[in-house]
């Protein structure tokens, strides 16, 4: 669990120097470096996805996954706790940006490549070592984000806690299924889902991404159904 509470930390400390430091930035600013941000989201998750050439196993993944995350309704769970946590913290007056800002950035941390795989070699190994590299990029891209969007950023550090950790303890139970096939399905199922909250940071539209989280664990149902029949 080193690994996780050290990016939990880093997220909390990037969020207070954003809030600390943002206050005196011009709105067109932060609206220009957003922007920047979510090119560079879509930049990462499309290159992600594309090095990930079962193109059908992604698919399936998706729509599975997808259809797994509506059936729960996780983004609509997820958008209630930060609700409950910005009339507890925020008041009334702030108009959902606080669980806006839980929601999207809890997304953008745990979706990827590196939230995966980094969890679970900290598990199978001990090995910290990406759990390290990606605190070190989600404690610079908090500070921006809490300038831009304001403390739910803060409140994502919980949301790390809980996926990243439940993957880490998770990761000895599961790991004759952890193939290094199926974790680049993973990861390319993820970079579909980092490209899409690209898309939603730059507004250009509102996929429910939340719903979609199951669809990175997907895979590792395909591995184990294919060794029951094979």
């Amino acid at each position: 669990m080193l690994g996780t509470l050290v990016n939990v930390a880093a997220i909390c400390a990037g969020g207070l120097l954003g809030l600390l430091f943002g206050k005196g930035i011009a709105e067109r600013y932060k609206q220009t470096v957003m922007q920047a941000l979510a090119l560079a989201v879509m930049l990462i998750g499309l290159k992600t996805a594309l090095a990930c050439d079962a193109i059908l196993i992604m698919i399936g993944s998706l729509v599975l996954g997808t259809l797994a995350g509506e059936w729960l309704r996780i983004e609509e769970r997820l958008a209630g706790l930060g609700t409950m946590l910005e009339k507890r913290f925020a008041g009334r007056g702030s108009e959902g940006s606080l669980a806006q800002a839980f929601v999207t950035t809890s997304l953008i941390f745990c979706v990827g490549s590196m939230a995966i795989v980094g969890s679970l070699e900290s598990g199978l190994t001990g090995n910290h070592q990406t759990l390290f590299a990606k605190s070190a990029l989600d404690g610079v891209a908090s500070v921006i984000f809490a300038a831009s969007m304001g403390a739910g950023v803060l409140l994502s550090a919980l949301a790390v806690l809980v996926y990243q950790g439940g993957i880490t303890l998770a990761a000895v139970a599961i790991k004759p299924l952890l193939v290094p096939e199926v974790i680049d399905h993973m990861s390319g199922t993820g970079g579909l889902l980092i490209f899409a909250i690209g898309l939603n940071l730059m507004g250009i539209t509102r996929i429910r991404l939340g719903n979609m989280l199951p669809a990175i664990f997907v895979p590792i149902l395909f591995y184990a159904l294919s060794l029951l029949a094979g």
